[in-house]
């Protein structure tokens, strides 16, 4: 008997048909004689329609309010389903996230869980009974209401897993795992079925909407394995067939994990380029450009600074795209006259490509194969950023889907197997 906690997302709560379904998948589990804890996310769509209908009272409410309003899609789907569960024969309970409690700090709409109390839980499983927790929220200190922004859900139910115990997390949303990249682009994607806590958290942070990111750090963290997988299959479906489906996230010390040099190609297509040009070459002048920028709270990406030229250089730097309109004025009306720089220059046209593998750590010539590559399809580098398991670099935007594809090709992700052998001197 296994302690295992479920994960549903919006798309597999979407009906009444769906929770049925998942009650079913769920009282599967209990009855083979696993105890089973579920974090479902609001029905699909929920959390918009709230958010929507708040927007329509002020066009920036207030943030408790708009928590304890959004907090309520999960506790809907949360109850849905115990009652479900219920229907199918199986002793459940379902709790919001107060009470349990999961404890946040006061950050409403993006808070952070501090604890979780894992009594009620343990009392409850203890007792036979399916757990059902609210995903996405949680409580404050002062007692109030909190969500933990997008995506929270996933974090709620890793974070959950880690607090009992539990064997594995089984995050089932509505793609079958983790591929190689997105399928999207490239059809002949491969599903991975083992990937390393640090490549999953490379390929989220870069673009990957998977899983979110939080989540990926907090299974790291606690050591918990992840298991990505399809709730739109058979829910009837034989338990081990289940059990060893989707994509396992997991420990690079597991003997689970394959030794592939390269796991996948990340993009994000959300980025923007901001350059100073004749910026004077002196200490402290990063910190004169990039500390009005992060006081206006916007995260910097990829940075590059040209080698100087008769004392001054370039700066260039990316920020997500939403954040563009807001950095761009920043350099206009503060840094570029206090700095001293001759010229602001602006590109939204822009895109990410990576290339992610525990494996680039004890292999040579990777990034010289997608440099190579790259330049034989005629894409021109604008900036390169690095860490001991990615390489990323900035292009146009006009060129990812090719970028991504020839990447795909060239370091063997479309078929099984290495990637093709490197001229191990051309690494740079």
């Amino acid at each position: 008997m296994s302690l295992i906690v479920h994960k549903y997302g919006g798309t597999s709560m979407g009906s009444v048909e769906r929770i049925q379904n998942v009650a079913k998948r769920v009282a599967k589990w209990h009855a083979a004689g696993h105890q089973v804890v579920v974090v479902p996310s609001a029905m699909s769509g929920e959390t918009n329609r709230l958010l929507g209908l708040a927007k329509e009272i002020s066009p920036q409410p207030n943030e408790r309010e708009q928590d304890m309003l959004a907090a309520t899609g999960e506790q809907a789907s949360s109850a849905l389903l115990a009652m479900a569960l219920m229907a199918q024969g199986v002793p459940a309970r379902s709790y919001t996230g107060w009470q349990v409690p999961v404890k946040t700090d006061a950050a409403y709409t993006k808070a952070r869980i501090t604890s979780i109390d894992d009594t009620r839980i343990k009392g409850d499983l203890s007792e036979g009974r399916v757990v059902v927790v609210t995903g996405f929220q949680g409580i404050n200190d002062e007692g109030h209401i909190t969500t933990l922004g997008r995506g929270g859900s996933d974090t709620s139910a890793v974070a959950i897993a880690a607090a009992i115990g539990a064997e594995e997390c089984l995050i089932y949303t509505d793609v079958d795992g983790v591929y190689t990249t997105d399928p999207r682009v490239v059809p002949q994607a491969r599903r991975l079925n083992v990937i390393s806590f640090e490549e999953m958290l490379e390929m989220a942070s870069l673009g990957s909407k998977v899983l979110q990111i939080r989540s990926v750090e907090f299974a790291g963290k606690y050591r918990i394995p992840v298991r990505v997988l399809s709730s739109l299959t058979d829910p009837l479906m034989p338990l081990e067939e289940e059990m060893n489906s989707g994509t396992l996230i997991t420990f690079e010390d597991d003997q689970k994990m394959e030794a592939a040099v390269v796991s996948g190609i990340a993009f994000s297509r959300d980025e923007a380029k901001l350059t100073l040009l004749a910026v004077p070459d002196k200490p402290g002048v990063a910190y004169s450009i990039l500390g009005p920028v992060a006081a206006a709270n916007i995260n910097v990406d990829v940075i590059l600074q040209n080698q100087s030229v008769h004392g001054t250089t370039d700066f260039s730097f990316t920020v997500n795209r939403n954040d563009f309109p807001r950095a761009l004025e920043v350099l206009k009306n503060q840094v570029a006259p206090a700095v001293g720089a001759r010229e602001v220059q602006a590109d939204e046209k822009v895109c990410k490509v990576s290339v992610v593998g525990i494996g680039m750590r004890s292999h040579v010539g990777i990034a010289s194969l997608m440099f190579r590559t790259l330049s034989e399809e005629g894409i021109n580098i604008q900036m390169i950023s690095t860490s001991e398991i990615k390489t990323s670099v900035v292009i146009s935007d006009k060129y990812m889907e090719l970028a991504v594809r020839a990447l795909h090709k060239a370091f063997g992700l479309d078929q099984d197997g290495d990637i093709p052998v490197v001229d191990e001197t051309d690494e740079n």
